[in-house]
């Protein structure tokens, strides 16, 4: 071949068109891209679509013809609202309210009558209790509001509460995929790396809720110690899933916290107001057990957070597990890339 015809090869070569992705992977991806769009919308609005009252627990007292009578009118204005539970009167009911077993009350006297709520329980009972009052005030009655629970002055509606998701996620997700990328197979330091941030995210994050924007009460060590469960929980989690099974572990994990756990945790209306069984669910989760637990330490005296807090170290044991997973998996495959190397180098030549 001549010089000018080499030439002439190499310039072909060079205007000729790369090979691009297969027409089937385009698809595939651009169907999944849609898919998942769909996915992330349905599980944000769904929840919040057919939220609403089911069977909310309230409690009711006074004399028992006209606990009678009320819930009679209560079934027949909202059917399948409310689960009534008697109580002997009105301290009672508050008491109820306080430990969380119901998430408001009515007490029915012969001067007419006391709907007791409590504002840090989620603010659709409220409103739905306000509703009801309101309703027996149009029958003549004189109706009286007490807020057994309220949030503080510095966050009337629970700002910071409610905003509680965005931190959790973001502090766990994002401590995962940095602890993933720089420390690679380095999985006990991933861990002991991933417990330390969230033990100094948890504290600065509460102490800001707590004393600098005011929007949280109640113990401050109860309340540092959920939040940084609830860091854990997901950083190690998502920590775990990468190590077990690379950067798909990571999506499922991110797909997980962001839009199963975050829509159906229930941290601004409470979880009861989720419909069924999605609200239960919820708080199996990291999202939704951290905000129960924070709505009990914060507002309630610690009630109903101990489950929480179980459901919390019991994620974070899972990641911490599967990582372990992970470590004993590469070890014994390294263990055995050297036995066989040795295996050859004995071999005769």
């Amino acid at each position: 071949m001549g010089k000018h015809e080499v030439h002439a090869a190499a310039a072909a070569q060079q205007v000729a068109p790369v090979a691009g992705p297969p027409r089937g992977r385009i698809l595939g991806l651009v169907l999944g891209l849609t898919a998942a769009v769909a996915l992330m919308l349905l599980a944000l609005v769904l929840p919040a679509a057919h939220s609403g009252p089911d069977q909310l627990p309230i409690a009711v007292s006074g004399p028992q013809a006209a606990q009678r009578e009320f819930v009679g009118t209560l079934a027949a204005a909202h059917p399948g609202a409310f689960d009534v539970i008697s109580k002997a009167d009105a301290a009672q009911v508050a008491t109820a309210i306080r430990d969380r077993s119901v998430v408001g009350g009515i007490s029915l006297t012969q001067s007419g009558a006391t709907v007791q709520t409590a504002s840090a329980a989620g603010a659709p009972y409220v409103t739905l209790l306000h509703t009801v009052g309101t309703a027996m005030t149009d029958q003549g009655l004189k109706v009286t509001y007490v807020d057994v629970a309220p949030y503080p002055s510095a966050g009337p509606a629970g700002s910071g509460l409610t905003a509680l998701g965005l931190p959790l996620v973001f502090g766990g997700m994002a401590s995962a995929v940095s602890l993933s990328t720089l420390l690679k197979r380095r999985w006990w330091l991933r861990v002991t790396a991933s417990i330390a941030f969230a033990v100094l995210a948890g504290l600065a994050a509460t102490a800001i809720l707590q004393f600098w924007i005011g929007t949280l009460e109640g113990n401050y060590w109860e309340a540092a110690l959920t939040m940084i469960l609830g860091i854990a929980a997901i950083s190690l989690t998502v920590l775990g899933l990468e190590s077990l099974f690379g950067y798909p572990g990571l999506l499922v994990g991110a797909l997980l916290m962001l839009f199963v756990s975050n829509p159906l945790s229930g941290i601004a209306t409470g979880s009861q107001w989720l419909p069924h069984p999605w609200g239960t669910i919820g708080q199996w989760l990291p999202i939704g057990a951290t905000g129960n637990a924070m709505r009990g330490v914060g507002f309630f005296g610690g009630a109903l957070a101990g489950g929480s807090l179980l459901v919390l170290l019991g994620w974070a044991v899972f990641g911490v597990a599967l990582t372990t997973i992970a470590h004993l998996r590469h070890r014994r495959a390294r263990e055995a890339a050297a036995s066989l190397s040795t295996d050859r180098q004995l071999l005769p030549a």
